[in-house]
């Protein structure tokens, strides 16, 4: 007992004196990183009608921009997983600001809708990959153990904060002077605030500056009495190993689920809403309280996920986005837009923090770069499908009845898919089994 009492005193001794925790800060940069890069990519489409009055092109001309920068976004996100795990995380997200403020001062510049083009999808989709959220997954996941859901999750929150502040900033700038502006300007903030903050605080691993994870005494008594970073039974030494498993097949198609779901919604809400009779500012009001609630849910899901199962989490998560759907299906338009804000606005992307850890946990740190880069990749593909055949169904249909119905659908079986998951037998939380690299 006297010993676990000094223990304790020496552990609340070099926290008192660390102060705050430096993974947080590790967070925090990465949070401003996802910050602009998120609101860059989610503000595409304010910038469509100034796009096409200046090019003389049309939206389906910027549609098939869009959706090729998608495909190659999703393509990407593997490379990038890959090579953060064999350089580091910090080398990677540092290279793809610098590409992709690069890409955006050119886009900013562009003389016509191709080079425009050529900028957005070849260098901007590819550098967004890389700027997001795979690189930094196994990061923040070294960084944190007891803590990671909630870490993951304020990193998650970075994305909503950009859709719902930095469109608004730019729409101004747009509105004070011209698009080339409001473009230069997410380029200064790309290369003069987000690149400088990535190259001075992040850090790939804590064991660099001599800390433990969560802020944990560091010390070696310390790290006997922590014992090694556990593992579970599935943990793999190489990423294609996961595919052997079903856990990694109900993460994908879970996942394939929200792709779908979020790229619909990121395309034809404000569309959906304005053949409804729905204002377009009112839509995009509504578009700005999803926002909110995603960011505000986010955190909040972290913290509740760390204290019980994630794949709970999950479940719940995608039904919600369920009934939002159901809500655009069954009630008017005028009040439909708002419950699916507020009701899917929840859940927008509490997916993935929650989808992240578990692979984590599941298939262990080493590889988690790949296998998140893998996940990310057929939600960006499957959101590039989902976009046209949402468009599809409407030239056919006149009505987007039946692309609510189906989403609704996919969600609740992704929900019965994520209840299934048997991660108090799999995840590292639960069934340590050997010690993991640092």
């Amino acid at each position: 007992m006297a010993e676990q009492r000094a223990l304790a005193e020496q552990k609340g001794t070099a926290e008192s004196g660390r102060g705050v925790f430096y993974g947080w800060y590790v967070v925090g940069a990465a949070f401003f990183m996802v910050f602009v890069s998120a609101g860059f990519r989610q503000g595409y489409g304010l910038f469509v009608p100034a796009w096409g009055d200046h090019f003389g092109a049309s939206v389906a001309v910027f549609s098939f921009i869009a959706s090729a920068g998608w495909v190659v976004n999703g393509v990407a996100q593997p490379v990038v997983g890959m090579l953060a795990d064999t350089h580091g995380a910090k080398r990677v997200t540092a290279w793809s600001l610098a590409v992709l403020g690069a890409s955006v001062a050119g886009m900013a510049v562009a003389p016509n809708v191709w080079t425009l083009a050529f900028f957005y999808i070849t260098f901007a989709s590819f550098a967004i990959a890389g700027a997001q959220f795979t690189p930094v997954t196994p990061l923040i996941a070294r960084w944190f153990v007891r803590k990671r859901g909630a870490a993951l999750s304020v990193l998650t929150a970075g994305g909503s904060a950009g859709a719902m502040l930095l469109i608004p900033l730019a729409a101004n700038i747009e509105a004070l002077w011209n698009w080339r502006a409001a473009i230069g300007a997410i380029a200064g903030m790309t290369l003069l605030l987000a690149l400088p903050l990535v190259l001075i605080v992040l850090r790939d691993s804590p064991s660099e500056m001599g800390l433990a994870p969560d802020g944990d005494a560091a010390d070696a008594v310390s790290a006997a009495r922590r014992g090694p970073i556990p593992e579970g039974p599935l943990t793999v030494d190489r990423w294609r190993n996961a595919y052997r498993s079903a856990p990694m097949w109900q993460l994908t198609l879970t996942y394939v689920v929200c792709g779908v779901t979020t790229a619909i919604i990121s395309v034809h809400f404000v569309t959906f809403a304005k053949t409804e009779g729905v204002p377009e500012t009112t839509a995009a009001y509504a578009f700005g309280l999803l926002s909110f609630m995603n960011m505000t849910c986010v955190l909040a899901l972290g913290v509740v996920s760390d204290r019980f199962l994630r794949k709970n989490a999950l479940a719940v998560i995608y039904a919600a986005r369920g009934v939002g759907f159901l809500a655009l299906l069954v009630l008017p338009v005028s009040s439909g837009l708002w419950a699916f804000a507020v009701i899917a606005g929840s859940s927008w992307l509490a997916t993935v923090p929650q989808t992240s850890a578990l692979a984590a946990e599941i298939y262990g740190i080493r590889n988690a770069g790949a296998i998140t880069g893998m996940l990310t990749m057929v939600h960006m593909l499957a959101g590039a499908v989902a976009v046209l055949a949402a468009g599809l169904a409407y030239s056919l249909l006149g009505s987007y009845d039946v692309v609510w119905l189906a989403s609704a659908a996919m969600l609740a079986a992704a929900a019965f898919l994520s209840w299934l998951l048997r991660e108090r037998e799999l995840s590292a939380r639960f069934s340590p089994v050997r010690p993991a690299e640092a």
